[in-house]
C-alpha cells in the first residue's frame, strides 16, 4: 500500500513552516523560516509583522520543502493546516494559504489543532510513547498537562493561570537585559550559577492539582532586581539559575504526580520550552526515580514545526475524515479549530 504523504503547513505565530511526512510517522523535509530577528527590536512578537512575514515566506517555505523531498503536489494526499490557538492575523495567512491550494489541487484537507500538532511531536520520533501517556506542554503561549489515549483525544488536567512557562522565561529574560527570546539565554545562564545562593518562590497552589502559575515567580525576580541594583555577571548567573529551579521544580513535580494519578508510566515533554536542558535533566531525574519512561523531541520538533501538523494531520484524517468548510473564509471558521476533548 502507498504511503500517505501529507503536507503540513504552520503559522500559528511568528514561524512559517511547511513539511511533508509520510504515514505521520516519517519526516520527507521540513523548514521552517523565522522571525525573530524581526520581533527583537520589540522584546517580543508583533501581531502585524507576523501577518506580514508569513505572507512572504509562504510560497518560498512551500517551495523549499516540496524541493528538498524531491516531490511536487502530484505526490501528496492531502494538506493540513494549524486552524488555532495563535495570532488570528497569522492564522488566517497560512489556513487561507492552505485552502486555497488544497481546492486548487482537489486535494482533502485538515484543520489541525496546534496543541495537538505539539503532543504528536513525539510521534516523529524513533520511539515514541504508547498510549495512554500525560505530556506537559510547555511553550511561550501554553503551559498544560495532557492525558493522551489516541493522537485525537487528550484530556487537559491541568493549566497555566497566567503566564505560560515560555513567556516567563522571555519576560525574565528582558528584566536582566539579556534580549528576546530568553529560553535558550536563560537555560544556558542557570547551567554556570548557583541557584542555591537565592531564594525564589515555588507557586504550587493545590499541590493535589495541576494547574500552573508563573506571575508570583516573574514578580520575585522583578523585586530581588530592582533591589539589587546593578548586577554583576555571577549575580546574573545566579538569578538565570534559581529563577530556572524555581519553574522547573514545579513543571517536573507537577508532571510526575499527574501521571501517577492516572497510573500511567510514560510520560513526555512537548512545545518549545521541552528544549530546556535544566527541564529535561530534572524531569528525566524525577521519572527514573518513579520507574517511568520519558519522551522528549529532538529540538527542532519542539518549536513550532510543520512537521508535527502534518502528523497530527494524517492521525485526525484517519479517523475523522477531511474538513467540509467550504473554500471561503466565513466568519465562523475558527470556532471550529479541533478541540482536544
Amino acid at each position: 500500500m502507498k504511503d500517505m504523504i501529507i503536507l503540513g503547513i504552520e503559522t500559528s505565530c511568528d514561524e512559517t513552516a511547511a513539511a511533508l511526512v509520510s504515514d505521520g510517522t516519517k519526516i520527507l523535509s521540513s523548514t521552517v523560516f523565522s522571525q525573530i530577528r524581526a520581533h527583537r527590536p520589540f522584546g517580543g512578537v508583533v501581531p502585524e509583522i507576523a501577518s506580514r512575514k508569513h505572507i512572504e515566506a509562504l510560497v518560498p517555505a512551500l517551495d523549499d520543502a516540496f524541493e528538498k523531498a524531491g516531490l511536487g503536489f502530484d505526490d501528496i494526499d492531502a494538506i493540513a493546516v494549524t486552524m488555532g490557538p495563535g495570532l488570528i492575523g497569522s492564522l488566517l495567512a497560512g489556513f487561507s494559504f492552505a485552502k486555497a491550494c488544497a481546492f486548487s489541487r482537489g486535494l482533502p484537507w485538515i484543520g489541525v489543532n496546534h496543541l495537538e500538532g505539539h503532543v504528536n511531536s513525539v510521534f516523529l520520533e524513533p520511539a515514541p510513547p504508547p498510549f495512554p501517556f500525560v505530556a506537559l506542554l510547555a511553550s511561550g503561549g501554553h503551559t498544560t498537562l495532557y492525558h493522551a489515549t489516541s493522537h485525537t483525544r487528550m484530556e487537559i488536567m491541568g493549566q497555566t493561570r497566567d503566564d505560560a512557562a515560555g513567556e516567563a522565561y522571555d519576560k525574565v529574560s528582558g528584566m536582566l537585559g539579556l534580549g528576546y527570546p530568553g529560553g535558550k539565554v536563560i537555560d544556558d545562564l542557570a547551567a554556570a550559577g548557583e541557584p542555591g545562593n537565592l531564594s525564589f518562590p515555588r507557586a504550587w497552589l493545590d499541590k493535589n492539582a495541576f494547574d500552573f502559575s508563573f506571575s508570583g515567580l516573574k514578580t520575585a525576580v522583578k523585586r530581588h532586581i530592582e533591589a539589587a541594583g546593578a548586577l554583576s555577571e555571577k549575580e546574573i548567573r545566579d538569578i538565570a539559575a534559581e529563577f530556572q529551579a524555581a519553574a522547573v521544580d514545579v513543571l517536573a513535580c507537577k508532571l510526575i504526580r499527574a501521571a501517577e494519578k492516572k497510573d500511567c508510566r510514560h510520560i513526555a515533554v512537548v512545545g518549545g520550552v521541552a528544549a530546556n536542558q535544566g527541564l529535561g535533566a530534572r524531569v528525566r531525574k524525577d521519572a527514573d526515580a518513579a520507574g517511568m519512561t520519558v519522551h522528549i523531541p529532538s529540538p527542532g520538533l519542539c518549536g513550532d514545526n510543520a512537521a508535527m501538523i502534518a502528523s497530527a494531520g494524517h492521525w485526525r484524517l484517519m479517523e475523522k475524515g477531511p474538513e467540509n468548510i467550504s473554500p471561503g473564509l466565513g466568519a465562523d471558521v475558527f470556532s471550529k479549530i479541533p478541540p482536544l476533548l
